[in-house]
């Protein structure tokens, strides 16, 4: 009997479309594809170098992932996120932080997880001081994951990873959230200090309050861009 060796082509087929995902959605939180373009599969390809089956493949898992919507009769875009759209991340965030904060207080982990999350905020710091802002945003990414992750639970990190990376597509908005405020390492010191001390009620409260002022800050940003943008069509159509 003829024996079928069919085990490693699908290896490579899924690593080429491992592959091809990494590079779109490098492309998206990177602003090389923005929002609200629309992704031809076979240009994709083309630029990626390969056949259109690992594409195809790569748009489903982003579009699983909430980077990419498909309209119907119109094809897939890149997410344009919204004032809606950024509130619910943010909901689900503190949902899913809180519960990931009460199971690692339940736990008995939290000086253990502490001790790692003041090692964050140190840097974070170094990074305040220098105006590193890209390297800022990066550490609050960190710290937060690895709170996360502590919990233990793979659905939860899993969930988690996907609102990080729809939380990409508004990076410059989130930039200027760390250069106005003020008290950004002394909030994640002080989550860093209740973690460590067990306090539920006190924790829950403070994640609440931390997470509470970037939406309001982004949401204005997008307000004061549009105003803008109004004035400028304003002003050219005046002069046309």
């Amino acid at each position: 009997m003829m024996q079928l060796h069919a085990g490693p082509k699908p290896v490579v087929r899924s690593t080429m479309s491992s592959m091809v995902t990494e590079q779109i959605r490098d492309a998206i939180l990177s602003g090389a594809y923005p929002p609200g373009m629309q992704l031809n599969e076979k240009l994709v390809a083309e630029s990626c170098g390969v056949s259109r089956g690992p594409v195809r493949e790569a748009i489903q898992r982003l579009l699983q992932e909430g980077l990419l919507v498909s309209e119907p009769h119109r094809g897939v875009f890149v997410l344009e996120l919204t004032e809606d759209d950024l509130e619910d991340i943010y909901f689900t965030r503190d949902a899913v932080e809180r519960a990931a904060l009460r199971r690692i207080v339940q736990s008995g982990r939290g000086e253990e997880l502490s001790a790692r999350l003041r090692a964050i905020v140190a840097s974070m710091r170094k990074a305040v001081e220098q105006e590193a802002w890209t390297e800022v945003a990066s550490l609050d990414i960190r710290f937060h994951s690895e709170l996360v992750n502590a919990a233990g639970s793979r659905r939860l990190s899993r969930l988690f990873a996907t609102l990080m990376a729809e939380m990409g597509l508004c990076l410059n908005q989130l930039l200027g959230v760390y250069r106005g405020r003020g008290r950004l390492i002394e909030e994640h010191e002080y989550l860093a200090e209740l973690v460590a001390s067990g306090d539920t009620e006190k924790l829950e409260k403070a994640m609440a309050d931390h997470l509470q002022e970037p939406v309001e800050t982004i949401c204005n940003a997008w307000e004061r861009a549009r105003q803008e943008n109004g004035r400028l069509a304003t002003s050219g159509a005046a002069k046309g």
